[in-house]
C-alpha cells in the first residue's frame, strides 16, 4: 500500500492540489481535513490533479465529492485532471462525470 501525498501549489488561477498515492479509507480523510484549510476565494479554480494517484476506493470518491462540496461554497470552481482510467471508470458509471469538470492535464484544467 502507498501512502498519501498530497501537494499543493499556487497557479495563476488558483490552487493546484497534486494527489499522490492511495485514495481510500485510510488516506480519504487527510484529503477533507486538507481542502478545509487552503484559502479558496470566489472565482479561483481548484484543481485536483490525480496523475499519480495510485487507487482510489468509495471513500476516497466521497472524499473528492467533499472537496468539491467545499469549493462551491466558497464561490470557486473545482476540476479534475489527468484522471486514472480506472477512477474514471467508476466516476462514467456512477455518473459523477457530469458532476466533476474532467480534463485530461493540469494545463488544460488551470486554463488561460
Amino acid at each position: 500500500m502507498s501512502p498519501l501525498d498530497i501537494e499543493v501549489r499556487d497557479t495563476a488561477t488558483g490552487l493546484l492540489v497534486e494527489v499522490i498515492g492511495e485514495l481510500d479509507y485510510d488516506t480519504s480523510a487527510d484529503l477533507r481535513d486538507l481542502i478545509t484549510t487552503l484559502p479558496l476565494e470566489p472565482g479561483q479554480r481548484l484543481v485536483l490533479d490525480l496523475a499519480r494517484m495510485e487507487f482510489c476506493d468509495s471513500s476516497g470518491i466521497t472524499a473528492l465529492i467533499a472537496v468539491r462540496n467545499h469549493a462551491q461554497s466558497a464561490g470557486a470552481d473545482m476540476a479534475l485532471a489527468a484522471v486514472p482510467a480506472n477512477t474514471l471508470r467508476v466516476l462514467r458509471v456512477v455518473g459523477l462525470d457530469r458532476v466533476f469538470p474532467l480534463h485530461p492535464d493540469t494545463d488544460s484544467a488551470i486554463g488561460p
